[in-house]
Parts: structure tokens; sequence; C-alpha cells
């Protein structure tokens, strides 16, 4: 009688490998959002939240003018502060700051500088913010995403065509990586008093990340 030894079969290990997808769209903005601040001092609270509110009256009036609907300017911050000045170390009351400020959308971004220009003329005294913003921004970002996955995907496929691995077309994790908040390539010109104030409207670009792993 003749016994043969089974030599016991190793399974195959499984074998993984991650590589990194990024993509990108670049769209022109929707709209500009600014923050635009009158600040005003005086003696008493009273004297400067009146000089402010007529300030800030005509900031508003000033902008429904250039055709900027009333819904999109909001009242942002309103604060009453009380002013101090050291003399000779002694800390001496001198009276009141109050500064009010509204954020206004503007659908047109060709406005934006006569928007500023208008107003400060008007009493404005502090532009604190300009934001470049897109409508609808998650369509630009489902795109970037479906770009970011082709380039993981093309990423492990020339992995393996060069390792000469055999990798399973479907990967077994994806994982987005990134805040997909847009980023805008140029930002606000230096303005120029002799004309109206030049604002660079640039691009925004809209990016998605992902990390994706294929068993091979």
């Amino acid at each position: 009688m003749y016994y043969t030894h089974a030599q016991p079969q190793v399974p195959r290990t499984s074998r993984i490998m991650t590589v990194s997808g990024n993509g990108k769209v670049v769209a022109n903005a929707s709209y500009v959002q600014l923050q635009i601040e009158v600040t005003t001092q005086g003696e008493s609270v009273q004297q400067a939240q009146h000089q402010n509110a007529s300030s800030m009256n005509r900031v508003i009036h000033a902008l429904l003018a250039l055709s900027i609907p009333r819904e999109n300017i909001q009242t942002a911050a309103y604060t009453i502060t009380p002013i101090y000045d050291y003399v000779e170390g002694k800390q001496m009351f001198k009276g009141y700051e109050v500064v009010n400020a509204i954020t206004v959308k503007i659908p047109d971004t060709n406005l934006v500088g006569a928007v500023i220009d208008t107003a400060v003329e008007n009493g404005a005294n502090q532009i604190s913010s300009i934001q470049f913003k897109i409508e609808h921004a998650d369509e630009y970002y489902q795109q970037a995403l479906s770009l970011a996955l082709h380039n993981a995907q093309m990423k492990a496929k020339t992995i393996a065509q060069t390792m000469h691995l055999s990798v399973q077309p479907q990967p077994i994790e994806i994982i987005e990586e990134n805040d997909h908040a847009p980023v805008l390539y140029k930002s606000m010109a230096m303005a120029d008093s002799s004309m109206t104030t030049p604002i660079e409207q640039g691009q925004l670009t809209i990016s998605a990340a992902v990390r994706v792993t294929f068993q091979y």
C-alpha cells in the first residue's frame, strides 16, 4: 500500500494598495459678499449712536439706489464700547465708540468697486471682508470629486501595470479627505482714488481629494 503526503495549500494572502486622487474644477464667482462698517465716536452714547445711525442710513439708501435688493443687506454686528486715554499713567474716560457692520450680497460682481466707493462716500469707514462665492457650489464639488476618483483609479492602474500586479477593479475603501470650500485664485486689487476701486474677480477653484484602497 502506498501513502501519499498531501502538501497543505497555503491560502493566498490578500494585499492592498492605497493611492490618493485629486480633482479640481475652476468656476467664476456668482456673487460677492462684503462687510461694510460705520464707526463713530462721541462723548456720550447717544451722540455716537446718532452719528452712526445717520451715516449708516445714508450708506444703506445709497446701496439701494445701486439696485442692491434690500433683502441682500443684513446687520452683521452692532457694538458700543467705552474709550479711554492714558494721561501721565492715569486712565481717563474719553467717550464711546459705536460700530455698526452690515453684510451686503452683490449679485453683479462687476458692481463691487462701485458699491465700495458708494459706501465710503456716504459714511462707511471700513470694508472688513470681500468674499467671492458660487451659487450651487456643491454641483462643482461633485465634478471635482469624480475627477479625483478617476485620478486615483489611473494611479492604481499605472502602478499595477508597472509592477505586473493583478489589481481588483473595484476599490475596497474610499475616503474623502478635504474640506471643499472654494479657494480664490486672485484677491482684491489696491484702490486708486482717481477712479472706481478696481476689484480683480479672478476665478474660484473647487477641489476634492480622496484616498482609495484596492486589493491585489
